[in-house]
């Protein structure tokens, strides 16, 4: 019976030894070295890294190409027609016939001013000059007469050398006193103020019964027809420009609406304390979409450059103020810090000054988790859809 007990100790035992040796092979078969897609074993233990494919329309290289040009310009809208009507006489404003966004036409009247003060002038100089014209008509008689006595031999030469000199004071006291009539009826005239122009009224200055001084504003007219924008522009840029360039214009408050005008003159002269000169640039409104005052946007088309070696603006990307793109150097991503001149937003081009061979592929759109020096590749274009290819945003 002992002998039977102990051979039960011995299998239990076995098998104990069995199971942890089968445990110990699955442990080791699990931890060994494994197959990398197919490929012999890494005795190290890492995987073997994976290139990157980039398919030739990812890329871009570098060209030479013009750059378009753009010259910005921004300014207030200013109408090119627009006059301030003042008061040509002193009174009380009887009446005013308009009032800001009514539209006027050239000679309509705007206001009217008292001319109690006037009439009685005109009065006064009226009667003056009858009085003149009749001791006109007096020494008129007189040297008649007198032509006659001294042609007879009856008075003297002297005597009639003086009735002839108050003839002459006469005839001078009646053009005098035609003269002062004539001015009391321009000041009645003026006492009724009139548009100068077709357009409409921005301002109405004064209200009736207010008594206004000479020269005292009235109502401001403006023609909406034509707008102007005054840009102040770099004297450097200056002898680029051309009377009649044409300029393409945002206003705010328009959204995607453009508007073009014309570069109408040039300033010969910088502005004090700047180097810059006032362009001049018209802007039709024949719909009078536009106001006065509004601000408006603008660049002028320049001559476009000798070619530059440029890349798309997409390739190059900014970090903590510093521009560089990713090139694939010898089956390697490498980071290229470059140097950048001027853009063309139009075409979407940004001139390069730092040298890069014309034949580095350049990554052209933007990825995301890149890494200098890993393994990269150009995949041939192929007809199949499900091609393995690094896609934007995609690579890790």
């Amino acid at each position: 019976m002992a002998s039977r007990f102990t051979r039960r100790r011995v299998i239990g035992s076995l098998v104990v030894v069995l199971a942890l040796v089968g445990v110990g092979a699955a442990l080791a078969l699990k931890s060994g070295p494994k197959l990398q897609d197919g490929g012999p074993a890494n005795v190290g233990g890492k995987s073997p890294a994976v290139a990157l494919q980039f398919m030739p329309g990812d890329l871009a290289y570098v060209q030479a190409k013009p750059l378009s040009r753009w010259l910005p310009v921004s300014g207030t809208l200013q109408p090119m027609r627009q006059a301030i009507v003042k008061a040509k006489v002193a009174g009380d404003v009887l009446q005013i016939t308009v009032r800001e966004g009514d539209t006027v036409k050239a000679g309509q009247v705007l206001a009217r001013i008292d001319t109690t003060d006037l009439d009685s002038r005109l009065i006064d100089k009226t009667g003056a000059l009858e009085s003149a014209k009749a001791q006109l008509a007096l020494a008129a008689k007189t040297r008649t007469m007198n032509v006659r006595l001294l042609n007879d031999k009856f008075i003297s030469q002297n005597a009639f050398d003086s009735a002839e000199s108050s003839y002459s004071v006469a005839q001078g006291n009646v053009k005098s006193m035609e003269a002062q009539v004539q001015l009391a009826r321009n000041a009645l005239k003026d006492a009724v103020a009139v548009a100068p122009l077709t357009g409409i009224v921005a301002k109405r200055h004064v209200q009736p019964g207010e008594k206004v001084a000479m020269e005292a504003p009235l109502v401001t007219v403006v023609d909406l027809q034509d707008l102007e924008v005054q840009a102040l522009v770099p004297a450097i840029d200056v002898p680029e420009l051309r009377i009649g360039m044409p300029v393409e214009f945002a206003v705010d408050g328009f959204g995607e609406r453009r508007f073009t005008g014309r570069v109408e003159r040039i300033n010969p002269s910088t502005e004090p304390g700047t180097r810059a000169l006032l362009v001049y640039v018209g802007l039709p409104n024949s719909d009078a979409a536009l106001r006065s005052g509004m601000f408006a946007t603008g660049r002028i088309a320049l001559a476009a450059s000798t070619p530059a070696q440029t890349l798309p603006a997409a390739a190059v990307r900014t970090e903590a103020g510093q521009a560089y793109v990713w090139v694939i150097d010898k089956g390697k991503l490498s980071r290229r810090l470059v140097s950048l001149g001027r853009r063309d937003e139009a075409n979407g081009l940004v001139e390069l000054k730092t040298a890069l061979p014309p034949d580095l592929p350049v990554l052209a759109a933007r990825f995301d988790n890149l890494k200098d020096g890993a393994p990269a590749l150009v995949k041939a274009p192929t007809s199949s859809q499900n091609a393995t290819t690094a896609t934007p945003g995609g690579v890790s």
